[in-house]
């Protein structure tokens, strides 16, 4: 009992609750993201997504493992592609580039959406541990969704962007890039490891979030300092 009690007391536990947070916010982004992919698919007459189950607001649907764990640890990541079949689109370069699009405006909204309810928490609510916990889940969903959506209109394949970057290629040379495809994808996963997009995803994340608090009064570096649970008990 003693050890088990020595144990408890060097755990971290508003990490573990500020990681268990983290990763709620990282689904949430992950499933609004993808279920905007199928649901503006379907409106546009593709009916895949919706026969493979994907239209629905539950995130084991839509979790890639790996994507998820980048989003933790790299603040960018990717869910499992929803099925797109871009043949039952009356115009399929537009019909493409408008699904590819709905899921990083999902984010970007999504974003938004959070950084206002936490600016109207920090302006109007009581300090208690509820108040706490519910700017850290903002502030996570804001930084994630932000990522999120930038990261996915990189246009390199597979990402959102390549589909939007299709609708203005000639389709002779957009089939060319579609060969490689695979390769490309590894080269990318590879590249996200290395780092090399931290650097300027996060100058365009902090211009981004700075934009969205202005419009919404929330203070832009508490909304960083909200990212964690021990960093917000400081505040007060």
């Amino acid at each position: 009992m003693a050890s088990f009690a020595d144990f408890a007391q060097r755990m971290d536990w508003w990490g573990l609750v500020t990681l268990l947070i983290s990763a709620i916010a990282a689904l949430l982004c992950i499933t609004l993201h993808e279920l905007s992919h199928g649901f503006v698919a379907w409106r546009l007459g593709d009916p895949t997504a919706k026969q493979a189950g994907r239209l629905t607001l539950n995130p084991i649907k839509h979790l890639d493992p790996v994507g998820l764990i980048m989003m933790l640890i790299a603040k960018v990541g990717w869910a499992k592609p929803v099925p797109v079949d871009m043949r039952y689109f009356k115009h399929p370069k537009q019909g493409m580039a408008l699904t590819a699009l709905a899921g990083p405006a999902a984010n970007f909204l999504t974003a938004m959406a959070a950084v206002a309810l936490a600016s109207l928490i920090w302006h109007v609510g009581r300090v208690s541990h509820a108040t706490l916990l519910a700017l850290c889940f903002l502030s996570n969903i804001a930084l994630l969704g932000v990522g999120m959506g930038l990261f996915n209109l990189i246009p390199v394949s597979p990402l959102d962007g390549s589909k939007i970057l299709f609708a203005l290629l000639p389709s002779q040379i957009y089939n060319k890039i579609l060969r490689y495809e695979r390769y490309i994808g590894i080269a990318l996963f590879i590249l996200v490891l290395l780092g090399v997009f931290s650097k300027p995803l996060s100058f365009l994340m902090i211009h981004v979030l700075q934009g969205m608090c202005a419009l919404t009064g929330m203070p832009a570096d508490v909304l960083w300092i909200c990212q964690d649970v021990s960093s917000i008990l400081n505040l007060f």
